[in-house]
């Protein structure tokens, strides 16, 4: 009776991860996480918060994380080849981020590098659109979804998760710009 018992249990688990597997399988290749924002600011004050990357400490909702984080500047003071690199706890890991290009005052285009707690590497852009004596602003991260994140992505939405902070830092930066 035992051995029909493990026998029973065994092919649940091999049938529940086949499941799994094959869910994921039908996953896309690539993600996109986007949220935007209306805020009564110019694009200019607002390239510039994002465009220099020492101002993220006051708006980047990864900050009130790990308030312990590691942090170091590199490169270019600010615009194309500014670099910010982090090492912090298990919420916010380890990586860095370069601006690869701008286009003052409607866009600022980042390299992202993850470390930890996994490696990835993304694009993320954010852009600034006039809408009358307000901007639109629009924060994107966009990558590749390897196996295991799309494994990953069966338990966890990915959307949800790094919209709800990008929305947090949006709201964050509306506050700090129209004070």
């Amino acid at each position: 009776m035992i051995k029909k018992i493990a026998i029973g249990a065994v092919a649940l688990v091999g049938l529940a991860l086949v499941v799994i597997l094959g869910m994921a399988a039908s996953k896309p290749d690539t993600f996109t996480v986007e949220r935007s924002a209306v805020i009564k600011a110019s694009p200019e004050k607002l390239f510039g918060m994002v465009n220099d990357l020492h101002n993220w400490t006051q708006w980047s909702p990864y900050e009130e994380k790990d308030p312990k984080m590691k942090r170091t500047f590199s490169g270019a003071e600010k615009g194309k080849g500014a670099v910010y690199a982090w090492d912090g706890n298990d919420e916010v890991g380890s990586g860095s981020m370069e601006i690869a290009e701008v286009a003052e005052p409607s866009n600022v285009k980042i390299d992202l590098h993850f470390l930890k707690p996994f490696k990835g590497d993304n694009k993320v852009n954010f852009s600034f659109v006039p809408e009358g004596d307000m901007t639109k602003v629009t924060w994107a991260m966009s990558g590749d979804a390897p196996f295991m994140c799309k494994v990953m992505q069966i338990f966890c939405n990915m959307d949800e998760m790094c919209g709800k902070d990008f929305a947090k830092g949006l709201a964050k930066l509306k506050t700090l710009t129209e004070s």
